[in-house]
């Protein structure tokens, strides 16, 4: 059986409509519990839609996973790549992000991949991870920090039903070239509104591309679920982010 439980309000966007300054995304209180009722999460809806400015590139172009096995995910217009899993479904020229209760795009990100799409209803799934922006931050460390508690937010909680948590940004390098600061967040007990409702997790990377532009990746997941993307999997994902190479 299909786990019940995952993240509600999936819907892609076109990436115009995405987010450039993590200053710019809703911010949760982290480590103070929410008050007020529980209320539906963001309407679901929607299909996977093109990348109008050059979101990334397909995977028959030469670039090779470091990871045996997986799959890259490749970001011409943030100029970064890093691998997933080969279960995932990687969607390079594709923008996604939630809407709120009203329709209105609230957090977004471009060249994604997903995670067990339609475990509970079509358009859900279990996970999700791409990169944006992040210029108008005030450091890589508030970028990281920011985000991941902005995306536990939008994905699984945004009436704050439950607790959020975020931890302190600590300085990340990965064996391909990139430094910067990590981040991560949860929010659990959430409300459980409908039958997809769950708490979640997120975690993130803020550092500069070789045009010195912030860049922040994100990974959010559902979290006490059969299916969860364990911590583990995700550090591994994190630890392949590299720069683009140049085409040839």
């Amino acid at each position: 059986m299909v786990a019940a439980a995952v993240v509600t309000g999936f819907v892609v966007l076109k990436d115009d409509g995405e987010k450039t300054s993590a200053q710019d995304d809703p911010k949760p209180p982290a480590s103070a519990p929410a008050s007020g009722p529980a209320s539906p999460s963001p309407s679901a809806g929607g299909s996977s839609t093109p990348d109008p400015s050059g979101g990334g590139r397909g995977d028959d172009d030469g670039v090779k996973p470091v990871i045996d096995g997986w799959k890259p995910v490749i970001s011409t217009k943030r100029l970064a790549v890093f691998d997933v899993p080969p279960d995932w479904k990687v969607e390079p020229g594709m923008s996604s992000g939630f809407l709120d209760d009203k329709g209105k795009s609230v957090i977004s990100m471009s060249s994604v991949a997903s995670y067990k799409d339609g475990a509970c209803k079509a358009n859900n799934s279990l996970g999700g991870t791409g990169t944006k922006g992040a210029q108008g931050a005030k450091s890589e460390a508030d970028a990281a920090e920011t985000e991941a508690l902005s995306w536990v937010w939008a994905a699984f909680d945004q009436k704050k039903t439950g607790r959020f948590a975020g931890t302190k940004a600590k300085p990340f390098s990965s064996d391909h070239g990139v430094s910067g600061y990590t981040s991560s967040a949860t929010v659990t007990g959430v409300a459980k509104s409908d039958a997809c409702a769950t708490d979640g997790k997120a975690f993130t990377l803020t550092f500069k591309n070789k045009e010195n532009d912030l860049v922040t990746w994100v990974l959010y997941s559902a979290k006490g679920v059969k299916d969860e993307v364990p911590d583990d999997v995700i550090k591994k994902i994190m630890s392949s982010m590299r720069p683009l190479p140049s085409a040839s």
